[in-house]
């Protein structure tokens, strides 16, 4: 683990980067297995790469959201917007961090990626978007919670591997 920890606290973009175009993009070819009940590619090349590139695209809006929002947290209890709990190390400081970042940053996330889906694709599909967004409640404030329970060096990894554990789920919703 050494080694990840140096890697990540050295060059935090480009590991952002890294994770979340392979775990991410690994995460929506699950759920398609899933929900087609078999092993395949199910992207061509270029959308492959265009879905790794939407994804590095937003490892990096991650980490940067993720390093602004306990700044935002912080200033929230310094000026008593928060009870000082909110600053302890803890289940409340994470809960609070991911709670912030979801119902803020989480909202233009989900957006933002479906524009970018829709860019790269050259397509205009905003189908399932109010259940992307209701996402935030039910998965991703919950999952954050838990990764913002984690030292800083593992908090962009995790956050990465919720993306496979959220294309398992949605797979298994979306089995036909």
């Amino acid at each position: 683990m050494n080694w990840y920890v140096i890697l990540v606290t050295n060059h935090p973009i480009l590991m952002a980067i890294v994770q979340f175009s392979i775990l991410g993009t690994f995460g929506e070819i699950i759920s398609k297995w899933i929900i087609k009940r078999r092993f395949y590619m199910p992207f061509t090349v270029a959308i492959f790469i265009s879905k790794m590139i939407t994804w590095a695209i937003l490892g990096v809006c991650i980490k940067y959201a993720f390093t602004g929002m306990k700044g935002f947290v912080n200033e929230l209890v310094k000026h008593n917007l928060l009870p000082q709990s909110f600053m302890n190390k803890g289940i409340i400081r994470a809960f609070g961090l991911s709670f912030f970042a979801n119902i803020q940053f989480g909202l233009f996330l989900v957006i933002f990626h479906r524009i970018l889906d829709n860019l790269f694709l050259s397509i205009k599909n905003w189908k399932g978007l109010d259940n992307a967004l209701l996402s935030l409640l039910w998965f991703w404030i919950p999952a954050h919670t838990i990764t913002f329970s984690l030292p800083k060096e593992f908090q962009i990894g995790l956050a990465a591997l919720w993306s496979i554990v959220l294309g398992v789920i949605l797979g298994f919703y979306n089995r036909k």
